[in-house]
């Protein structure tokens, strides 16, 4: 699309020489494998609501229309504390998309779980679609996490998101810009996250690489 739902990719900014690093081995239980190559396996669809977990914790329930999908695969690890990362990066990036669509840069539910400079991205970058008056339709595909926590205690997660099948729908005039169908519209994010008072895995930082998930 003419202006992709990646357009965060120049304002994100975080050190990724050090998420590398943090990374190490760490990853899903789908497979011991660095590479990030595709995969058509299915998933959850965005409909369908979170999974409740055993921590206390109130989460928000973040809903997704039917007229946009986001289909998480491979998102499960055998270890408690990976698989809490993976859960609360994913609802991190189905806030995001709920707000764009909700057309509600301050929502709450992506201050639950985005905090600091990755909050103030996440927010300018809602705001854009906002004021084009935007919404999102079609499907995007997250897959391949690779988590880990570092010496730190900071939660490192990189994964692969597919845009290709995306597109913006203008509110009023219903007009679809189809994102392009290019090796740039799949692209690697990689997050650093810092455990919160709560228990919650929040976004602190977060870079995109588009094209790095050939």
């Amino acid at each position: 699309m003419n202006r992709p739902i990646r357009l965060m990719t120049a304002a994100l900014t975080a050190s990724a020489a050090l998420l590398l690093t943090a990374c190490g081995s760490g990853g899903s239980d789908g497979g011991s494998s660095d590479k990030i190559a595709g995969a058509d396996d299915g998933g959850a669809k965005a409909s369908e609501k979170p999974s409740k977990k055993p921590d206390g914790v109130k989460r928000p329930e973040v809903e997704l229309p039917s007229e946009f999908k986001a289909n998480f695969v491979g998102w499960t690890n055998s270890d408690p504390k990976l698989q809490a990362i993976l859960d609360d990066g994913r609802e991190e990036l189905r806030a995001k998309y709920a707000a764009i669509i909700d057309a509600e840069p301050n929502s709450d539910a992506v201050a639950f779980y985005d905090s600091g400079s990755s909050l103030a991205t996440a927010r300018t970058w809602i705001k854009s679609f906002v004021e084009t008056d935007d919404s999102l339709t079609g499907e995007i595909k997250a897959y391949n996490p690779k988590v880990n926590i570092s010496d730190n205690g900071a939660g490192v997660l990189f994964y692969c998101v597919d845009e290709r099948k995306s597109a913006t729908k203008n509110r009023k005039t219903k007009k679809v810009t189809q994102t392009p169908d290019s090796p740039e519209s799949v692209l690697q994010y990689r997050a650093r996250l810092a455990k919160s008072s709560q228990g919650v895995w929040q976004t602190v930082s977060l870079d995109t690489v588009p094209g790095g998930c050939k």
